[in-house]
């Protein structure tokens, strides 16, 4: 009987040395994104960009030996459960860092838990300047609201010859809030007007009243710093109240999503992002025809593009970083110059904010009565004064 449990307990044994060498094999990251909701497009597109990146790594060989794992979980667009996957993800997953999330409120919910826990997190896409605020665990691969905001006033007033633009912006978003008052800041320092600023709320179904407003104002454009499922439903009615001027916006727009809702309506107005599918660049032709070849010939959109920055951005720092603990892992991330993104060159500056060029994009339709958007400009940080 004794020889029989000492050959229990040896082979007991034996599987949990195989189950701990098997998981010492492994690293984790995690995901929370928007996968589904109102805004899960850009949850879904940041998700598939990430698990190419992740895909590629592996076959390759992994870093320093491990095979890299990816655990992620659904934000739903809410900020409670924001901070609930981010919580999940360190105290139950224990990932080494964090990937997440679009939406800068969402961001800002999930990145004091991470700060808190001293575990890195980057946003691929959340460009709100207080979430990098948080501490020294947060980063981001993509530019700031200042930027562009100043991107997007240069647009409109260089470009466009616009004098007198109009406001429409959602006081429930702090993506919307912050990027209407810089881009407020830089237009009306470059000599434009701002005649009418009026709010509305994440998910309303009319805006009569407040395009009527700007409809008497008689602007050049209308600047709406909103996500696209809103901003498509403002062009819709805006073109039905006979205001034929252009819309202008932010990264908030990128989804295919938006032509659907916007159809006509949309085409002919401008917004700015983080790269362009059309884009000459041989690192953006590369990208897109892997990512097609990877989910059956779609077009990656720029969070699509930021997703797969910020996994290989991680990955750089992962093999550079003297350790995975929170505090080695995040200088390596944050000491990052000149990496080589599909959405443009990356240096981390102090404040752990990528410092990196926007492009402007035009929503137009193609022979084939197609809406996408198409490249116009580039506008770098430099030319920010």
């Amino acid at each position: 009987m004794l020889k029989r449990i000492l050959g229990v307990v040896a082979v007991a044994g034996l599987i949990m040395g195989a189950s701990c060498s098997k998981k010492s094999d492994k690293v984790l990251i995690g995901h929370y994104g928007s996968l589904t909701g109102p805004e899960a497009t850009f949850g879904q597109s940041t998700s598939n960009g990430i698990k190419l990146a992740l895909k590629e790594l592996n076959a390759a060989g992994g870093i320093n030996g491990k095979l890299v794992e990816l655990k992620e979980y659904d934000t739903k667009g809410e900020s409670k459960e924001a901070g609930t996957s981010v919580t999940r993800l360190i105290t139950s997953d224990e990932v080494i860092a964090v990937l997440g999330e679009v939406a800068s409120s969402l961001s800002l919910a999930g990145g004091r838990v991470a700060q808190q826990y001293g575990v890195p997190m980057i946003t691929p896409s959340s460009t709100n300047p207080s979430v990098t605020a948080l501490g020294p665990m947060i980063s981001r691969v993509c530019f700031i609201d200042p930027f562009q905001g100043y991107v997007g006033a240069k647009f409109a007033y260089e470009t466009k010859k616009a004098r007198n633009i109009c406001v429409l912006y959602d006081q429930t978003a702090a993506y919307s809030k912050g990027l209407k008052d810089d881009f407020k800041s830089a237009f009306i320092g470059m000599g434009g007007t701002v005649p009418v600023d009026v709010a509305y709320s994440k998910g309303d179904p009319d805006f009569s009243a407040q395009l009527t407003a700007i409809r008497a104002a008689n602007p050049d454009m209308i600047y709406v710093p909103g996500y696209y499922n809103d901003v498509g439903n403002i062009a819709v009615q805006a073109r039905r109240l006979g205001i034929t001027c252009p819309l202008l916006g932010g990264d908030g727009w990128d989804s295919s999503e938006l032509a659907k809702i916007g159809k006509d309506a949309i085409v002919g107005s401008f917004y700015s992002n983080h790269y362009s599918p059309d884009q000459p660049e041989a690192a953006v032709r590369v990208f897109i025809k892997k990512y097609q070849d990877e989910y059956r010939g779609e077009t990656p959109d720029g969070l699509a593009a930021l997703g797969y920055d910020a996994a290989n951005l991680l990955f750089d720092a992962m093999r550079r970083a003297k350790s995975y603990s929170g505090n080695e892992l995040s200088a390596a991330i944050n000491s990052t110059k000149d990496f080589a993104g599909v959405t443009g060159m990356i240096t981390m500056d102090a404040d752990r904010n990528a410092q990196k060029s926007a492009v402007m994009v035009e929503m137009k339709k193609d022979e084939k009565g197609d809406i996408r958007p198409v490249y116009a400009a580039t506008i770098a940080p430099g030319e920010q004064k």
